[in-house]
This record gives C-alpha cells, structure tokens and sequence, in this order.
C-alpha cells in the first residue's frame, strides 16, 4: 500500500518539464527520500508564487505531499536559493547538469542516498564558487564507480598487490598494475605519475576537507581520457550531458589559435 507524508525536505532541483497545459513535472533530489518526482499544478500559469522555487539548480528546503509512489506533491518552499554561477555560465552550466544526470543514473527513484545528497550539494556549491569544474566532476565520476558497482582497484597492483613501485592504469585488468606487471597489458594507458595519482586521490577524497586544487591541462586530458575509458567499457553510460560536454571541448580546440 503506498504511503504518504506531509514533510519538511531539502533538495536540488535536478530537473523540469511541462505537464498537460499548464503544469509541470520537476524531479527534485532530496536528502531524505533519494530522487523523486513532484507534480507542481499551475506552475506554467504567470505569476506563479512558486516559480522562482523550481528554477534548475535552485536548493533549498521545501515542504510537501512526498509519496511511495506515483508522483509527489510540493506544497511551499521555506527558503531556497539557485546557484547563481552555473545559471549564468553555460561551461559551469554543463558540467553541474552532468553530475546531476551521473546521479540520476546511478540511484532508482525514491532510494535513499546515504550521504549522496550532502556531496551532490557540496560539488555543485564548489563548481558555483570557481573551482574547477572539471575536477570536481572528475571527483564524483571516480567515487560514483562504486555505486555503479565497477570501482576499479586503485589502492595496489591488482597482481601482487604491492604499493611501492610505479603505476600504470590496466582497464583489462580493472585497475592498477605495477612496473614489474606493465608487460601484462601492452594497451594499459601509459599514464603519467601525476594522472595515476590523482585518480587514486580522487577515490578516496573527502569533498569537506577540499579547499584548493591545481591540475595541469596534460594531466586532465588524462584523467579525462581513463574516465572515459571507464565509463564507457564498465558502465555502458551514454548521456546526452556528456556528449555536450564532448562537443564543448571541440569548440574550444576550433577556437585555438
């Protein structure tokens, strides 16, 4: 039987679309019912009171009709605010929308987070206040893996598990593989020393305790390039945000001089 609550909630609004004439249906990630989809009535109508409180990156605390299943029912907003940064800037725009599409694929519906809520706020604030979008993405992608259930090994060599020497990363073998081991994958991907540690930094980082990163273009390459490899050989996404991520960087390189 499904069931309801009246309730306080804090969420992200991830996405919207409209419903029947003048409605519309806005999926909110929240920090206690996981991802869920609320039926806003009126909210195409002018002057709709709420409307400022389901614009796309707006957070904030709302109250509402939540329900087990079928669509959810938001009544009011307490106190919200949209990240004003990636609404306006269409590269920080891209890559929040993202994360947001890595998260709506890796949880059902209506499935509690355990602690994905807090670092989905968390990554997008930090995106808003001008660190680095790529990395900060390039973070949630590595610690997303395991959700997906194919998080490489990253702490030792996946053969002898040894620590102390040089790496390389093995998408064959699903991870690290040491110097001595190197032979065993003639198309491991010959990363520098600077990509494999930072893969290895990123799976394992507390986004609290982030305050500053530099990384040079090289090294995001890299990394890019391995969490492509990843993504698409282990987890089988294709995302339409992605792809327009894919084209920005064509834009830039047609852009350089």
């Amino acid at each position: 039987m499904a069931q309801r609550e009246i309730t306080d909630f804090n969420g992200i609004v991830m996405l919207r679309k409209d419903y029947r004439e003048r409605d519309m249906l806005v999926k909110i990630l929240t920090d206690r019912f996981g991802k869920k989809m609320f039926f806003i009535r009126g909210a195409r109508k002018r002057g709709f009171r709420l409307a400022a409180a389901i614009l796309p990156f707006t957070h904030g605390t709302f109250v509402g009709d939540v329900r087990t299943d079928g669509l959810s029912f938001v009544n009011t907003a307490k106190e919200y605010r949209q990240w004003q940064s990636i609404s306006q800037d269409i590269t920080l725009n891209a890559y929040a929308t993202y994360i947001l599409s890595l998260i709506d694929a890796a949880f059902p519906d209506g499935q509690p987070l355990e602690g994905w809520y807090e670092q989905t706020l968390l990554a997008l604030r930090y995106i808003d206040d001008g660190f680095d979008p790529k990395i900060i993405t390039n973070i949630m992608e590595v610690q997303l893996l395991r959700i997906f259930g194919v998080a490489p090994h990253l702490e030792s060599c996946v053969v002898c598990q040894r620590n102390d020497l040089p790496f390389d990363y093995s998408q064959s073998y699903g991870g690290l593989l040491c110097q001595q081991h190197w032979q065993l994958d003639r198309y491991r991907f010959h990363a520098s020393a600077r990509a494999i540690y930072l893969l290895r930094l990123f799976s394992v980082l507390d986004l609290h305790k982030l305050n500053s990163i530099t990384v040079k273009p090289a090294t995001k390459k890299e990394l890019r390039q391995m969490l492509d490899l990843i993504y698409q050989d282990s987890v089988g996404l294709s995302l339409k945000s992605k792809h327009f991520i894919d084209e920005m960087a064509n834009w830039d390189d047609l852009l350089k001089p």
